[in-house]
């Protein structure tokens, strides 16, 4: 008897049926092969048109695949725009980032689920309506606070903590530890203070050794949002020695033939594939578990 306890909008008897059968695998490899070319069309556009010459690049209609592939572009790229020097400030801004990020925000939400302050959920309220406002609301308020920051009175332009300070407090961050710390049991909590734990040694010694999952992704996403930012870090480090890879892409952009401009883009985007593939198995663990508790 075939397991009934899986609903699903098509029934096992129809999908048995063979014009059921066709009418289902059909539209799924249609919505499956469209989904596939949305999304990866534009990275192979990107990936072939590197080894593109200029000339080509700009024909229309487009190619699909370069006549003669130029691999000296990806290398023009790496020396004429200096990339492992925007690679290098932007692993040292992201890895501050995921730092100050996994301390502040995983107190922060511990706090909330197990300490429990007064007006806890009111303060967790007010965090997540700031998610309600849009970023770009905040850059001139963010940039006037960063040229003369209150009470210190100093410049952070051209210092990592213009980067590092706007991405401490992170309302989503927050709300994901705060739902995974959730579904931890409360009796090790309770266990660890009758043994004498405190507040601290329970986070530490019990809470951060079951919450790898989601402490990897919320690594994941300080990386990308550092990685990926571009109006913020173009605001903030307009020295050349401080820029980033997308500012310092785009301000080599404008007397660098495309086709380099293309393979830096390339380049910049692999640490981020790369660290996806690897991680994949861990964000997904980490968004879906404390999602239901029970």
């Amino acid at each position: 008897m075939a397991d009934s306890g899986t609903r699903t909008l098509i029934s096992q008897a129809q999908l048995r049926r063979g014009r059921g059968k066709v009418i289902y695998w059909t539209l799924l490899t249609v919505v499956v092969a469209g989904f596939t070319l949305v999304f990866l069309g534009p990275l192979y556009w990107m990936v072939t048109g590197a080894l593109k010459s200029g000339q080509e690049i700009a024909q229309t209609p487009p190619t699909l695949w370069p006549h003669d592939p130029q691999t000296q572009n990806y290398v023009d790229a790496w020396n004429n725009l200096a990339l492992a020097k925007l690679m290098f400030n932007t692993f040292y801004y992201a890895a501050g980032a995921v730092f100050f990020q996994l301390v502040f925000d995983t107190a922060a939400a511990y706090a909330l689920s197990k300490l429990r302050p007064i007006f806890g959920n009111l303060i967790l309220g007010l965090m997540l309506a700031t998610l309600m406002i849009p970023a770009m609301v905040l850059i001139v308020p963010q940039y006037v606070t960063a040229i003369d920051l209150p009470i210190i009175g100093i410049n952070l332009l051209d210092s990592p903590w213009a980067i590092w300070l706007p991405l401490i407090a992170n309302a989503f961050n927050i709300f994901l530890l705060k739902r995974f710390f959730d579904s931890i049991p409360e009796d090790l909590i309770a266990a660890a203070q009758v043994d004498g734990a405190s507040p601290l040694r329970t986070l530490w010694s019990i809470i951060l050794p079951m919450s790898r999952p989601i402490l990897g992704v919320v690594s994941i996403f300080a990386v990308t949002a550092v990685w990926k930012d571009f109006l913020w870090p173009k605001l903030v480090m307009p020295s050349p020695e401080t820029r980033t890879l997308s500012v310092g892409i785009y301000a080599f952009a404008g007397g660098t033939p495309q086709n380099v401009v293309i393979a830096a883009s390339v380049i910049a985007a692999i640490p981020t594939v790369i660290i996806f593939l690897l991680f994949q198995r861990n964000i997904m663990s980490g968004l879906t578990t404390g999602s239901l508790k029970g």
